[in-house]
């Protein structure tokens, strides 16, 4: 079974800045991408970022020049940076893969990020 596991969220200033981390306990390239989304109460999830195994990356419209996706193979871990993080970033961020052997999505527990003065 694949297990992911965030951290790395908190309470942050606007303005600020966050790195989530997610570790994964199967190989990247496992999966045919990793990405992050969040959730904020009475929101829909949105995908925020991913990273494909070729890492191709894309992000949604809303944080793109803010937010970098980056992994590190040797580590099975995927990273997102945030900079310049607005109150309406704030939401519990998810950690997600696609796996490719049977098209699964697997999801983290989530970790909550707080962006507020």
């Amino acid at each position: 079974q694949v297990q992911l596991v965030e951290s790395g969220g908190g309470l942050v200033q606007p303005g600020g800045s966050l790195r989530l981390s997610c570790a994964a306990s199967a190989s990247i390239f496992s999966f045919g991408a990793m990405g992050w989304y969040r959730q904020a109460p009475g929101n829909e999830r949105e995908l925020v970022a991913r990273i494909s195994s070729g890492g191709v990356t894309n992000y949604a419209d809303s944080v793109k020049g803010r937010f970098t996706i980056s992994r590190d193979i040797a580590k099975s871990a995927v990273y997102l940076r945030m900079n310049s993080l607005q109150p309406e970033d704030s939401a519990v961020y998810y950690c997600s893969a696609h796996r490719i052997l049977d098209s699964t999505t697997y999801w983290g527990q989530g970790t909550q990020v707080t962006v507020s003065s």
